[in-house]
């Protein structure tokens, strides 16, 4: 196994450890979730880099990244809805974006066609990795402003989210057309 797809099943086995960590709700407990989920999402861009850097992009890596990255947002934000810090109506959108996008890339991959990634989808996932470390970082002492700068960041992460799935859409959709749904 080379090193992006081992990478990327590091960041599989660090949700775990995660979830463990957010379950314990020890002092401190919030900062060593922000760093364990931070270490995990920074293995995301690294694999990548180093996959197309070093021509190492495989199949499973292919499908174990994006894997990956769903499993580790989706645990992140269910686990902040269970800390009452989230709507979870906030998470549906996203975690459902992310299935209807899979389903879509999907269907078009069976039609032989691929949907590249779009900037849009790279800044969601930026904005959602920023949401996601500032409201588990939102109760920390630092925090000396009485706006929420998690809320704020999520607001973008889903107005990211939504923009990003409605791109991915519209271009999915014309390849659709054209075969016939």
């Amino acid at each position: 196994m080379n090193l992006p797809n081992r990478l990327t099943l590091a960041r599989i086995f660090l949700i775990p450890i995660f979830l463990t960590v957010v379950s314990l709700h020890v002092p401190f407990g919030d900062y060593v979730a922000a760093s364990v989920f931070i270490l995990a999402a920074s293995t995301d861009g690294l694999d990548g880099y180093i996959a197309r850097r070093q021509q190492l992009i495989t199949r499973l890596g292919k499908l174990m990244d994006p894997l990956a990255d769903k499993l580790l947002v989706s645990a992140a934000l269910i686990s902040l809805v269970e800390l009452h810090r989230l709507p979870g109506w906030v998470a549906m959108i996203i975690i459902g974006r992310e299935f209807a996008v899979t389903g879509l890339r999907s269907l078009l991959a069976a039609e032989g066609t691929v949907l590249a990634a779009s900037w849009l989808g790279k800044v969601k996932t930026v904005t959602q990795i920023v949401a996601i470390v500032a409201l588990f970082l939102q109760d920390v002492p630092f925090n000396a402003t009485r706006l929420s700068v998690g809320n704020l960041a999520m607001f973008a992460a889903v107005f990211f989210t939504v923009w990003s799935g409605l791109d991915y859409f519209s271009r999915g959709w014309t390849v659709l057309k054209k075969g016939g749904f």
